[in-house]
Protein backbone atom coordinates (compact mmCIF):
# COMPACT_ATOMS: atom_id res chain seq x y z
CA UNK A 1 0.00 0.00 0.00
CA UNK A 2 1.16 3.27 -1.03
CA UNK A 3 1.36 6.52 1.26
CA UNK A 4 0.97 9.46 -0.41
CA UNK A 5 1.16 11.93 2.73
CA UNK A 6 -1.84 13.87 3.95
CA UNK A 7 -5.01 13.84 1.85
CA UNK A 8 -6.60 17.60 1.13
CA UNK A 9 -10.10 18.61 0.42
CA UNK A 10 -9.80 20.34 -2.53
CA UNK A 11 -12.83 21.85 -1.96
CA UNK A 12 -11.52 23.46 1.17
CA UNK A 13 -9.03 24.74 -0.14
CA UNK A 14 -10.65 26.31 -2.66
CA UNK A 15 -13.18 27.86 -0.05
CA UNK A 16 -9.41 29.04 1.69
CA UNK A 17 -7.92 30.71 -1.28
CA UNK A 18 -11.49 32.70 -2.40
CA UNK A 19 -11.13 33.91 1.42
CA UNK A 20 -7.92 35.03 1.93
CA UNK A 21 -8.05 36.44 -1.56
CA UNK A 22 -11.22 38.50 -0.54
CA UNK A 23 -9.26 39.55 2.42
CA UNK A 24 -6.75 40.71 0.28
CA UNK A 25 -8.66 42.68 -2.60
CA UNK A 26 -10.24 44.72 0.07
CA UNK A 27 -6.93 45.11 1.70
CA UNK A 28 -6.08 46.82 -1.82
CA UNK A 29 -4.63 44.23 -3.66
CA UNK A 30 -6.27 43.62 -7.11
CA UNK A 31 -8.92 40.47 -7.04
CA UNK A 32 -7.41 38.32 -9.92
CA UNK A 33 -3.39 39.09 -8.38
CA UNK A 34 -4.94 37.98 -4.81
CA UNK A 35 -6.44 34.77 -6.12
CA UNK A 36 -3.45 33.71 -7.92
CA UNK A 37 -1.28 34.88 -5.21
CA UNK A 38 -2.83 32.50 -2.29
CA UNK A 39 -3.43 29.49 -5.04
CA UNK A 40 0.55 29.84 -5.07
CA UNK A 41 0.48 30.22 -1.50
CA UNK A 42 -1.51 27.21 -0.87
CA UNK A 43 0.65 25.19 -3.36
CA UNK A 44 2.98 22.79 -1.38
CA UNK A 45 5.77 23.48 -4.13
CA UNK A 46 4.91 27.33 -3.56
CA UNK A 47 4.91 27.31 -7.36
CA UNK A 48 2.47 26.76 -10.65
CA UNK A 49 2.77 27.23 -14.70
CA UNK A 50 0.04 29.54 -15.87
CA UNK A 51 -1.67 26.98 -16.95
CA UNK A 52 -1.74 24.91 -13.33
CA UNK A 53 -3.16 28.29 -11.97
CA UNK A 54 -5.84 29.12 -15.15
CA UNK A 55 -7.29 25.35 -14.24
CA UNK A 56 -7.10 25.81 -10.36
CA UNK A 57 -8.39 29.18 -10.53
CA UNK A 58 -11.01 28.63 -13.23
CA UNK A 59 -9.55 32.06 -15.27
CA UNK A 60 -8.20 32.64 -18.33
CA UNK A 61 -4.51 32.61 -19.22
CA UNK A 62 -4.86 36.39 -19.98
CA UNK A 63 -6.10 36.73 -16.51
CA UNK A 64 -3.46 34.82 -15.01
CA UNK A 65 -1.12 36.72 -17.21
CA UNK A 66 -2.30 39.84 -16.17
CA UNK A 67 -1.93 38.95 -12.26
CA UNK A 68 1.36 37.53 -12.74
CA UNK A 69 2.38 40.82 -14.10
CA UNK A 70 1.24 42.57 -11.21
CA UNK A 71 2.78 40.13 -8.53
CA UNK A 72 5.88 40.80 -10.13
CA UNK A 73 6.00 44.43 -10.24
CA UNK A 74 5.05 44.24 -6.20
CA UNK A 75 8.39 41.59 -6.00
CA UNK A 76 5.70 38.72 -4.68
CA UNK A 77 6.02 36.08 -7.62
CA UNK A 78 9.14 35.48 -9.93
CA UNK A 79 8.91 33.57 -13.47
CA UNK A 80 11.68 30.85 -13.33
CA UNK A 81 11.69 28.49 -16.49
CA UNK A 82 10.85 24.88 -15.76
CA UNK A 83 13.93 22.75 -16.29
CA UNK A 84 13.52 20.49 -19.20
CA UNK A 85 10.69 22.79 -20.34
CA UNK A 86 9.89 25.72 -22.35
CA UNK A 87 6.92 26.56 -19.86
CA UNK A 88 7.65 29.40 -17.46
CA UNK A 89 6.77 28.20 -13.31
CA UNK A 90 5.63 31.63 -11.43
CA UNK A 91 7.10 31.32 -8.05
CA UNK A 92 6.51 32.75 -4.71
CA UNK A 93 9.82 34.37 -3.09
CA UNK A 94 11.54 33.02 -0.60
CA UNK A 95 10.78 34.22 2.73
CA UNK A 96 7.75 36.46 1.04
CA UNK A 97 6.38 38.40 4.19
CA UNK A 98 9.80 39.97 4.67
CA UNK A 99 11.00 40.53 1.04
CA UNK A 100 7.75 42.21 0.75
CA UNK A 101 7.92 44.03 4.19
CA UNK A 102 11.11 45.23 3.27
CA UNK A 103 9.96 47.05 -0.12
CA UNK A 104 7.30 48.77 1.76
CA UNK A 105 9.73 50.08 4.07
CA UNK A 106 11.30 52.03 0.90
CA UNK A 107 7.96 53.38 0.10
CA UNK A 108 7.65 54.84 3.81
CA UNK A 109 10.88 56.62 3.52
CA UNK A 110 9.25 57.93 0.03
CA UNK A 111 6.52 59.18 2.04
CA UNK A 112 8.17 61.36 4.68
CA UNK A 113 10.70 62.56 2.15
CA UNK A 114 7.72 64.35 -0.27
CA UNK A 115 6.08 65.20 3.35
CA UNK A 116 8.69 66.57 4.19
CA UNK A 117 9.11 68.76 0.96
CA UNK A 118 5.67 69.53 1.43
CA UNK A 119 5.90 71.33 4.65
CA UNK A 120 8.35 73.87 2.74
CA UNK A 121 5.67 73.98 -0.18
CA UNK A 122 2.58 74.72 2.05
CA UNK A 123 4.33 76.83 4.65
CA UNK A 124 5.69 75.22 7.98
CA UNK A 125 3.11 77.69 9.83
CA UNK A 126 -0.07 76.85 7.62
CA UNK A 127 -2.56 74.20 9.09
CA UNK A 128 -1.84 72.02 5.78
CA UNK A 129 2.41 73.08 6.29
CA UNK A 130 1.67 71.42 10.35
CA UNK A 131 -0.62 68.44 8.85
CA UNK A 132 2.29 68.20 6.09
CA UNK A 133 4.98 67.72 9.14
CA UNK A 134 3.07 65.83 11.67
CA UNK A 135 2.91 63.11 8.92
CA UNK A 136 6.21 63.11 7.87
CA UNK A 137 6.65 62.48 11.74
CA UNK A 138 4.76 59.87 11.96
CA UNK A 139 6.17 58.25 8.54
CA UNK A 140 9.59 58.95 10.65
CA UNK A 141 8.19 56.84 13.59
CA UNK A 142 7.11 53.86 11.35
CA UNK A 143 10.31 53.77 9.76
CA UNK A 144 12.00 53.09 12.73
CA UNK A 145 9.66 50.70 14.64
CA UNK A 146 9.53 49.05 11.31
CA UNK A 147 13.38 48.44 11.21
CA UNK A 148 13.19 46.66 15.01
CA UNK A 149 10.69 44.65 13.76
CA UNK A 150 12.32 43.30 11.24
CA UNK A 151 15.53 42.45 12.85
CA UNK A 152 13.37 41.55 15.65
CA UNK A 153 11.86 38.93 12.63
CA UNK A 154 14.86 38.08 11.44
CA UNK A 155 16.91 37.46 14.98
CA UNK A 156 13.49 35.27 16.17
CA UNK A 157 14.43 31.48 17.40
CA UNK A 158 13.76 29.20 14.61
Amino acid sequence: MRDDGPVRDEAEVARYIERFAGELADAGMQRMAARVFVALLAADSASMTSAELAESLQISPAAVSSAVAYLSQIRMVHREREPGSRRDRYRLHNELWYETYSERDKLLARFEIVLREGVQALGPNTPAGIRAQESAEFFAFLQAEFVGIMERWRNRER
